[in-house]
């Protein structure tokens, strides 16, 4: 079979979209493991841009099966206007759309609280989404949450469900001195759904198995990055699921000897939404342009991101967390014009030189980048089908990336269409 998963290697927004339909043609199969509508992927084909947010990018192609994962936590009226947008466009997902019984539900209840708790740290935030992904999570993890099998439950049953679940909620929203929600209303607005989302419900778990059986090749896709995992990220700012390869494994029901290629996503630099540490961050001119040229704004929220250079640090660290032996490097473009690109190969902690990652953010709120500097290239289209075609700086620099990574870059992005992509060797 084996599998093959896509992984962000810095804080997310990496690019893994287009990687996942560049390969999808290669595979039977995409399921996206954990996360939910907090995410956000950009594709760029022949039929134009498509941005998704839970539903798996690789459904793109018309013999795939996309297959939202037991991981994930699904805001079930966002999945309807998500899925209506590919209706609109005429992609057809009659019978290769699935949903994972195991999946947790988003509540609007959720959303509420998570806005309240951002609210609550004012200027020590944790700029979430305000998908209502953390209360989702917790709620999962705290026994107290509703699957997406629950959508197949009769209509009464449902409902009942649905306000008890949502009076639940309401303790908490109530501890924020906010109004309580109607559970009723939201309740009837469950039931409305109920038969346009419970037909794409499954067993997938009985499904990876039969898939396993029949040699089907599957894509695992995730979201987020490595830096933003819920455990091995910059916690508390980081995302509330495992976005890095144990994600993978939980979030799909997958067997670790069924994983038979991890591919980690990165830009030639770096880029970080929300708050927490950034090294590398440019707050100047350099950042502003790369910001511009990299059309650098969140899918989903449509906030500036934070730039800055690549961090081989951090890199290796999510190559070495993920067992990574390959990556794909992404928007090499954006460096297209810079008259000089750094990029960080050691901190500096307290005055002392650091090759490490820290898990402890108070740390690494205080490491300073120790920077190496090579020449850049002129600001020109680049090759899309042969790494010989390149500058010549343009090769120095992706080189140089994987000899200090100690890693291959398999695909090397230089656009966003799927035609500029550079494949090297037999990727």
């Amino acid at each position: 079979m084996p599998a093959t998963v896509i992984l962000g290697g810095q804080w997310g927004d990496e690019g893994k979209a287009k990687v996942v339909d560049f390969l999808m043609s290669r595979h039977d199969v995409v399921l996206r493991f954990q996360g939910g509508a907090n995410a956000g992927h950009t594709v760029v084909n022949d039929d134009g841009t498509f941005k998704f947010h839970q539903i798996p990018s690789g459904i793109l192609y018309p013999d795939v099966t996309a297959v939202m994962g037991n991981g994930m936590v699904i805001d079930p009226f966002a999945f309807r206007d998500e899925l209506g947008e590919l209706l609109k466009r005429s992609i057809d997902v009659a019978g290769r759309l699935l949903i994972s019984s195991a999946a947790q539900v988003v509540m609007p209840h959720h959303k509420f609280i998570d806005s309240l708790m951002e609210g609550e740290l004012k200027k020590n935030h944790i700029g979430s989404t305000g998908k209502g992904i953390g209360p989702a999570y917790s709620s999962k993890h705290s026994r107290r949450g509703m699957r997406m099998s629950d959508f197949l439950l009769s209509k009464e049953e449902l409902h009942e469900l649905v306000t008890r679940s949502t009076e639940w909620g309401n303790r908490y929203v109530e501890l924020f001195g906010a109004p309580p929600l109607s559970a009723k209303k939201i309740a009837a607005d469950f039931v409305n759904i109920q038969e346009l989302i419970s037909p794409m419900i499954i067993d997938t778990q009985e499904l990876v198995t039969k898939w396993k059986a029949d040699g089907k090749n599957i894509m695992l896709e995730g979201a987020q990055g490595t830096l933003l995992d819920i455990d091995h990220g910059t916690y508390p700012y980081v995302t509330s699921s495992n976005c890095s390869i144990g994600g993978a494994i939980s979030g799909s029901g997958l067997a670790p000897r069924d994983i038979g290629r991890a591919i980690g996503i990165f830009k030639a630099y770096a880029t970080r939404v929300g708050n927490g540490p950034f090294p590398t961050e440019l707050e100047d001119e350099t950042g502003d342009c790369l910001r511009d040229k990299g059309r650098e704004f969140g899918t989903t929220t449509g906030r500036p991101r934070r730039c800055g250079w690549f961090d081989l640090v951090a890199a290796r660290y999510a190559v070495n967390l993920n067992g990574l032996e390959e990556i794909a490097l992404t928007k090499l473009d954006v460096l297209s014009g810079q008259e000089k690109i750094r990029f960080c190969v050691a901190y500096e902690l307290d005055g002392e030189r650091i090759g490490y990652f820290p898990q402890n953010v108070h740390l690494l709120n205080r490491c300073k980048p120790i920077y190496e500097e090579m020449p850049g290239w002129p600001d020109q289209e680049l090759g899309r089908g042969d790494f010989e075609d390149l500058p010549e700086n343009a090769k120095a620099y992706v080189r140089t990336l994987e000899e200090r990574l100690g890693i291959h870059a398999s695909f090397i992005s230089t656009g966003p269409e799927r035609s500029s992509t550079i494949v090297r060797e037999d990727a």
